[in-house]
This record gives structure tokens, sequence and C-alpha cells, in this order.
């Protein structure tokens, strides 16, 4: 069995290091020349993942090979697809880049070959989209999907050890997708079709959503009615009840997963819990400008959309700065994984020179040793009082 991932992302590039270290020859394929260089020297250009690099300094151009022509893994009777899918500005699904790698391996198609889509997508992507593309081929393939259901800075464990769920468009597909996961994953699920495994990934999304805006609902509650929110977080510990951590929602993932049912679907509680969250950027501009007062200074401390994973576009970091300044505050900004050139070329504000010079802070993410002042910090996460 040799093994094809195209797309070498954060998600991709760590499966096919998963897959080599399971002894399986693996093909990556991926448009970024340099990133392949890279590889094929046992080089990580993915050094913030725990784990990786000792995997591709093992296996890198050896057991992995890297390529940017689909051509040279021809060879390959397994193909897994896992690469971006963007939400345009009116929150549509842009399939560019899934449609051009899939036209790419029906190139190299043969009969009796297994393709797996891991791309998060909308329900029924796999059979309206992929399939007539890969049909072209002409050849008698096996069709699945499998969400990749990884954590930035957990991917290695992740891969291995979180259940892996797959659904082919036949019992035969489902089948070989099972087969093959098994040789490098612990455990497998498998569910009756792909339709049914996107929306599992999708659903694992939305809940993480939705519970976060009953969250977000239940600070500014406690807000109004004078109670300390964490304390009554912590006390909340019926068996039924688990109340998440509130705060502004970024990432790659939870805000845009809802996306997918709500521009199809009447989906009324998911739309406005989407909408709540997106609200809460409002929420802290108002309460720092309430401590800065109108030209005042604030600190935003935690740039990335989660601490210790360095990350400057799916953050919202960058409409909280917005929002901001349309109260005419002065920003400023501090991050431990990006730099002051990289603060100010990526966020377009000031490194924040001296908390103490601030009129407000915002931690917005679990940053430990910080001293700050208690007194004018909006501690998003709970992080001071944890420490």
């Amino acid at each position: 069995m040799t093994i094809a991932v195209v797309g070498l992302g954060r998600a991709g590039l760590p499966l096919a290091a998963v897959i080599a270290d399971a002894e399986l020859a693996v093909v990556g394929v991926d448009v970024d020349a340099k990133k392949v260089e890279q590889i094929n020297k046992g080089v990580n250009p993915m050094p913030q993942e725990p784990g990786l690099s000792q995997l591709i300094a093992k296996y890198g151009g050896i057991r992995l090979s890297a390529t940017t022509d689909i051509h040279k893994a021809k060879d390959c009777n397994v193909y897994v697809v896992i690469v971006p899918l963007f939400l345009d500005e009116k929150h549509k699904p842009d399939y560019s880049i899934l449609k051009s790698a899939f036209k790419s391996v029906a190139q190299v198609l043969k009969d009796g070959d297994l393709v797996v889509l891991e791309t998060t997508v909308p329900p029924g992507t796999t059979e309206k989209i992929v399939k007539p593309i890969l049909d072209k081929s002409k050849a008698k393939y096996l069709l699945a999907y499998s969400p990749e259901r990884i954590m930035t800075g957990y991917s290695i464990s992740r891969f291995r050890e979180f259940p892996k769920v797959v659904g082919g468009v036949d019992e035969a597909s489902t089948q070989a997708a099972y087969d093959f996961y098994i040789r490098f994953s612990k455990t497998v699920v498998k569910v009756e079709s792909a339709r049914c495994a996107e929306l599992v990934k999708v659903a694992e999304g939305i809940y993480r959503d939705v519970n976060i805006s009953l969250a977000n609902e239940l600070l500014r509650a406690s807000e109004a009615l004078g109670v300390d929110f964490w304390q009554m977080r912590e006390a909340a510990t019926h068996q039924y009840c688990n109340i998440l951590e509130p705060g502004m929602v970024g990432g790659h993932c939870i805000p845009v997963y809802p996306w997918f049912l709500i521009n199809e679907l009447d989906v009324p509680l998911i739309k406005l819990a989407r909408k709540l969250n997106d609200k809460m950027v409002d929420y802290y501009a108002d309460r720092a400008l309430k401590i800065a007062k109108r030209d005042g200074k604030v600190g935003i401390i935690g740039l990335s959309y989660r601490s210790g994973v360095k990350e400057a576009v799916h953050t919202t970091a960058h409409a909280l700065i917005k929002a901001l300044r349309k109260r005419k505050l002065q920003v400023y900004g501090m991050d431990p994984m990006f730099t002051s050139q990289e603060i100010r070329q990526l966020f377009s504000i000031e490194p924040l020179p001296n908390p103490e010079a601030m009129d407000a802070i915002i931690l917005s993410n679990n940053i430990s040793g910080l001293k700050l002042p208690k007194n004018i910090t909006i501690d998003v996460k709970n992080t001071l009082k944890q420490a």
C-alpha cells in the first residue's frame, strides 16, 4: 500500500508523517515548492507543531517523499485529499482549491484506488462535488470521507489516538477506508455514509459554537446580576451541565462550520449563536472604553486565536482592533508567539510597550506568568485568578 497525501498544510503534513511512522510509503503532494524541498531534506516547515520535526527528520525524503507533481504519485493506491476550504465575504464556501486537487487526482486514478477526502466540508460535498470530478477519470475507484479531527499543537497525538470516523459512498468504500485507517489509528468508527461522516465534523464544531454562545449569555447575565461568573461556573457541576468558557470565538473551525448549515438549512439556533459570538468583540471593546475612556490606550495581550498557536489570519484580534479604533481608542498589542515586527506587519498596531502605561488591558488568551494591573485588566479567560 502506497499513499498519496494531497495538501501538506497544518493537517496534511502531520497526517503524512504519522502514516510514514506506521511503516507505509507516503508521497506528499503540495503546490509549495519550498515546502516540498524542505520535507525532502528532512526539515520541518512547521516547527511549531510538537513531535512533527522528529518525524520529518526521520522519514523526510525517505519513506515520506514530497513533490509538486501529482504524476509522481501515479503508482499510489490510496489518495487522501486534505486541502483548505475558505469562506468568501458572504460566508459561502470557495471550492476552487478542492476542485483543483481532485482534478489532479483524477489524472492518475486507477481501477481499485481508494480516494478519501479529509477537509471539513458542507454535508453532501463528497457526493455532489468530488464524485462527479473523479467520475471523469473512467476508473472504477472507491470513495470515502473521513474528517480530520486534529487540534493545532496536538496534531500528532490526535491522529494516533482520537477515533477516526469513516463513511463511504457505498459499503465497499467504507470498508476500504476502514482497512486503511486502522493501519495507523487506534480506533476507527464506521458510519452509514460519506454525508453522515461530513456532518459528524460539522456538528462537533457547531456544538462548541452554540455552547460558547450560552456561556457568553451567562457571562453577561452574571455581570447584570452582580455575580462572579467564574465562581458560578465552577460550582455548576451537575452531571448534565458543562458550561464552556466564554469569550471571542476565532480559529479555523468553530466560526466557520456553522455557515455550512446556515447557508443551506433553516437552523435559527445555530444562526443566532453565531451572531451572538461575533458580537462579543463589541462587548469587550465597550468594557475597554468604559475603563480607558475616549482616546485612552488599550493593550491587547493575546493576538492569536488561541494561546500557544501562531496564527494571524483566523483570529478575532483584527475585529477587536477595529472595534477599539471605532471607539477612538489607541491600540497596542502583545503575544509571545509574535515578534514586535510581526505585530506591526500582521496586525497594524504598535507592540505593547509596558502594561502599566495602558489605561486598559484586554487579556484575551490563557497566557500565564504575566503581572498585570488587575483593576484595569479585562481577563477574558480568568487567567489571573487561576494563577
